[in-house]
């Protein structure tokens, strides 16, 4: 199987009516997930590093009946996007996501970011809020807590030298052998093994006189068993960074099992945060 193949299987798991769209941007063509109604409530989904929008499979089932789901692969990432110049920043990354929004024509977004795409989501909130209406955090990666020294002790090998064996170890060992889709694990394993690595773009957390600033309404929902970072701190720091943010723990997942897994409670509770994030209609 290539990995077009296994990526094509995995986005097969996604609504019936989901469309593949290719999107032309400064930095590549972005390609685009897209499900639900085309005039519903724009809700833009981004992955983690290294994912694929394949991995929002699940959630997107959950909400395409009421919400227009659109799930990019990020340019520089394993996926059907390509990318004309790599990222280096942040600001890049923003620029890029606020492009996209442009080109697609539905904003302000709702943005639902995991890992890095939180990571992404959050900066895009801080740097250009009139294109954002609301942000979902899920299990974020370098906002309100570091790595844990042994999650990247773990991640170190695959990511060095990746191989299948190392990579379906460390997602074994990270989502403490709770079952992955396996259509949506062999699109990771072929897309870490089989795509040059680009240049990592470095984050940093953002200050907390600039978290202080935000007003953009935020969902923070944190991993109870991640091993990507302390559970406990991100909650903890997420409440008191942002007091006017909803933060809740998802009890079961990983890391890594974010958003494969627990998805209807994540789509409800996502759900729920646009919806109330979501000005009536004049």
């Amino acid at each position: 199987m290539t990995f077009d193949e296994s990526y094509a299987a995995a986005a097969a798991r996604w609504p019936a009516g989901t469309a593949s769209r290719d999107v032309p941007t400064s930095w590549g063509r972005t390609s685009v997930l897209a499900a639900g109604p085309a005039g519903a409530v724009p809700v833009v989904a981004l992955h983690g590093g290294g994912a694929t929008a394949t991995v929002w499979a699940e959630v997107a089932r959950e909400l395409a009946g009421r919400f227009r789901v659109l799930a990019p692969d990020q340019p520089g990432s394993p996926g059907r996007s390509t990318s004309s110049r790599p990222f280096r920043t942040t600001a890049d990354q923003t620029a890029w996501l606020a492009e996209l929004v442009e080109a697609l024509d539905a904003g302000p977004v709702h943005l639902v970011g995991h890992s890095a795409g939180g990571h992404l989501a959050l900066a895009c909130a801080l740097e250009r809020p009139g294109t954002v209406a609301s942000v979902a955090l899920l299990d974020p990666t370098a906002c309100f807590a570091g790595f844990s020294p042994r999650y990247l002790l773990h991640a170190a090998p695959h990511l060095v030298r990746p191989t299948p064996a190392r990579v379906r170890r460390f997602l074994a060992w990270e989502t403490r052998g709770r079952a992955l889709d396996p259509a949506w694990l062999e699109v990771a394993v072929r897309g870490s093994t089989e795509f040059d690595a680009t240049p990592i773009v470095p984050t940093r957390r953002p200050a907390r006189a600039r978290l202080a600033r935000l007003t953009t309404p935020t969902l923070v929902l944190v991993a109870g068993r991640s091993r990507a970072h302390d559970p406990s701190r991100v909650a903890r720091s997420a409440r008191s960074l942002l007091p006017h943010a909803t933060v809740g723990v998802l009890p079961e997942a990983t890391h890594h099992t974010v958003p494969l897994l627990d998805a209807g409670e994540i789509a409800a509770a996502v759900g729920d945060h646009v919806v109330r994030s979501t000005p009536p209609p004049r």
